[in-house]
């Protein structure tokens, strides 16, 4: 069986996909993504000596306002009441990097993945500009849903 897209009408055109009839259930989503550094910048992100400030305190705060705001930057996502937003760091000292990752929780008619992946990309794109003046080869990368619940597909957990 062919999968459904449902962001086009009968002509092709793009739309919102129309959730009028549907029950709103519990829905959650989490992505992750990590960004690679170098030493002296994990160092002035541990030691939160960055010229720019708290580069995860930052970074946090704008992957939440990202992912409150995903309706305006992603075509076709619907605006939603988020119930619970987090967005939260593990230092990978043997890796050299970062790891956030985005959790976003709601009772709505549809799903939060674009949430959580936009949460996760701008906490990302955050310390790299907090930390570019130190060294632009930071590495962005590995941006992946690691579960979501909820809606007519049930539960997803990355294996």
């Amino acid at each position: 069986m062919e999968p459904v897209f449902n962001h086009f009408d009968e002509a092709g055109n793009a739309v919102m996909v129309d959730v009028t009839g549907k029950e709103p259930t519990f829905r959650t989503a989490v992505a992750e993504g990590t960004i690679k550094v170098t030493r002296p910048i994990l160092d002035a992100i541990t030691g939160r000596t960055a010229a720019k400030g708290d580069v995860l305190g930052v970074a946090r705060v704008a992957g939440i306002m990202a992912a409150k705001r995903t309706w305006e930057l992603i075509p076709l996502c619907h605006p939603l009441l988020l119930s619970h937003l987090s967005v939260d760091f593990e230092i990978l000292e043997e890796a050299c990097a970062v790891r956030a990752a985005c959790t976003v929780k709601l009772s709505g008619k549809t799903g939060v993945e674009m949430e959580a992946l936009t949460g996760v990309s701008v906490a990302l794109l955050t310390i790299y500009d907090m930390c570019k003046a130190i060294d632009k080869g930071m590495e962005l990368g590995d941006i992946h849903l690691v579960h979501k619940e909820g809606g007519k597909s049930g539960v997803y957990d990355r294996e």
